[in-house]
């Protein structure tokens, strides 16, 4: 994995290098070693944005975060980062074994075969009779169970994108979560009460507030 830095009115420290070199490890992990990052960091006044660009010989990811304080805003970036990575690794996945699923007939049509829990019956007639009239079919008794497979283990993904790393007043949580493009944000007021933001299907945020 090549990793390259520009640092645009910042400096780029050991330690925000270290936090992204870790990071960007488990991605490579999920996408594979031929890979190229380039992180970009820009501080302009009080606004620290963090854009990290990870690109293979297939596709490229692109994730960018904003914040108060470089090392948030990095933490994000790397965070939104993996979550692609995951997504596209899941995505890739389910293409593969789908265009596996059906078995192909003749010419490459597929089959259909369709399964029942009642008993088909069956006329069985020997081969290399030139007719089967005037002899009598032998019955046979077919069962096909149905295919109750377990439900697949949900994949679960641990990740602090929806948490805000600071104290923010409603109208900051909103933005953040807007910027962040968040259904679920969590985040705690300036009194340092517990919140969440949840986007309804209607577009309208929802905020919960969690008893102390």
């Amino acid at each position: 994995m090549d990793i390259e830095y520009t640092g645009r009115q910042t400096t780029i420290t050991k330690k925000l290098k270290t936090m992204a070199e870790d990071s960007l490890d488990r991605v490579c992990k999920i996408v594979g070693s031929t890979c190229k990052v380039h992180v970009i960091l820009t501080t302009e006044k009080y606004r620290h944005t963090a854009e990290i660009t990870l690109k293979t010989k297939t596709y490229k990811l692109v994730a960018k975060c904003e914040s108060t304080e470089m090392a948030t805003a990095l933490h994000d970036a790397l965070g939104k980062i993996e979550q692609q990575a995951v997504r596209h690794k899941q995505k890739t996945t389910t293409i593969k074994r789908h265009s596996k699923a059906g078995a192909k007939g003749p010419k490459g049509k597929d089959i259909a075969v369709e399964e029942s829990a009642e008993p088909v019956k069956v006329s069985v007639v020997k081969a290399g009779t030139k007719s089967s009239v005037g002899r009598k079919a032998v019955p046979m008794l077919v069962h096909s169970f149905p295919s109750n497979s377990p439900l697949p283990e949900p994949h679960v993904v641990r990740s602090i994108d929806a948490v805000a790393m600071r104290p923010m007043s409603l109208e900051e949580a909103v933005k953040e979560a807007a910027l962040r493009d968040r259904e679920v944000f969590v985040f705690r007021d300036v009194k340092g009460q517990a919140k969440v933001l949840h986007r309804r299907r209607d577009g309208k945020m929802e905020l919960i507030e969690i008893p102390m």
